[in-house]
């Protein structure tokens, strides 16, 4: 079988509506189908993230929540499905247009660059944000980051290679802020940190949800952590969506906790 994941589908050509109101959109993945080759990533997915929620979407390594984030923001083209922001239709646009349209992705690894300071990696946010909303007051907006991140604040001025895990990864989740999105993709942000620096971004996540009205789609590993902070979440099992439900009643599911979740 060829190669499908480079091939547009969908009704979108380009997104040119690209103002918005700086609070959450509704996201709608629909039947989504993505495939490395032969091997079939995501099949028929479809789930929907809404405004002033956290989304979790959980599983093993390998059930398609990485696969997930990476179509939902343009990385990866699927073999079929959509995706809505709104009313808008994602699928077939380039990643860049995705995210000027308001979709934040922070993926997986914190990709700081390291080369630059701290406000100078926070500032690239900007770049999106500034077109995307014209005039808008830079900063009172990395002013509000770092009243979410004080010690990023502290460290302003100090380089990225100097922070610390949990620093880089406030970092990364800030810089995604100063775009302004509608939309935060988080890809397993608790990942190599220490149980208490992770209750500490969580509950940043948490707050700034509850205070902005963004839509949050969060993919962990963590589950117990995730679902801790989440109002809904979905599973994922080798590409297919097997469970899905608030927060609370999944994780009080006991077999689907010790057959999906670990915990």
């Amino acid at each position: 079988m060829s190669e499908t994941t480079d091939v547009p589908t969908g009704a979108g050509t380009g997104i040119t509506d690209t103002t918005g109101s700086g609070r959450g959109a509704r996201l709608d993945v629909r039947e989504l189908t993505t495939r490395y080759g032969p091997v079939v990533a995501l099949d028929r997915v479809s789930l929907r993230a809404r405004p002033g929620e956290i989304t979790a979407v959980l599983g093993a390594n390998g059930a398609g929540k990485t696969t997930l984030l990476r179509t939902v923001s343009g990385l990866v083209r699927p073999r079929s499905g959509g995706v809505l922001l709104g009313e808008r239709e994602l699928v077939g646009a380039a990643a860049e247009e995705i995210a000027r349209a308001g979709v934040a992705h922070v993926p997986e690894g914190r990709g700081v660059i390291t080369e630059l300071g701290v406000e100078e990696n926070l500032r690239l946010g900007e770049l999106l944000g500034t077109t995307r909303r014209g005039a808008t007051d830079r900063r009172a907006r990395l002013d509000t980051v770092y009243d979410l991140f004080p010690a990023l604040a502290e460290r302003r001025r100090m380089p990225a290679n100097s922070l610390s895990g949990g620093e880089r990864q406030m970092l990364v989740i800030g810089r995604a802020l100063l775009s302004e999105p509608e939309v935060l993709l988080l890809d397993e942000p608790s990942l190599g940190l220490a149980p208490r620096v992770v209750a500490q971004i969580f509950g940043i996540i948490r707050d700034l949800v509850d205070r902005e009205g963004l839509t949050v789609l969060l993919v962990e590993q963590n589950a117990r952590s995730a679902l801790s902070i989440a109002d809904t979440g979905f599973v994922l099992n080798l590409g297919r969506v097997v469970a899905s439900d608030d927060a609370a009643t999944l994780a009080a599911d006991e077999d689907l906790r010790h057959a999906y979740l670990g915990f």
